[in-house]
């Protein structure tokens, strides 16, 4: 169910550690009562081109889909514990975002 998609500047690789800021985005959410941490997928992608207004800035985005039926203060808990986790590792970074986006009633998946 929930998927975390995580776009970056692609030159943050050199000295960012990913792989453990997925580890990290999967533990804050795992704890959260509203997310069924066995069903948690995240995947970290680089833009290698990008543009913002900010000339030279870094950025790392974060969307978080989840199913419908959450409230927007439970959305919004889920956020904020994203944010805060990319905060704690990406401290350099220029700009850090995240959003929430509800899977349309037409999403449909596979599990083995």
């Amino acid at each position: 169910m929930p998927h975390i998609i995580i776009e970056y500047t692609a030159e943050l690789d050199q000295d960012h550690d990913f792989q453990a800021l997925c580890e990290d985005i999967y533990q804050a959410l795992a704890a959260h009562p509203a997310v069924p941490a066995p069903s948690l997928k995240i995947r970290a992608l680089p833009c290698p081109y990008w543009r913002n207004g900010l000339e030279g800035q870094s950025f790392v985005h974060t969307d978080l889909k989840l199913l419908a039926g959450r409230n927007a203060e439970t959305k919004a808990e889920l956020a904020d514990l994203v944010l805060a986790a990319m905060a704690a590792r990406l401290q350099t970074v220029g700009c850090l975002s995240v959003d929430v986006i509800e899977l349309s009633s037409t999403y449909r998946k596979r599990d083995l």
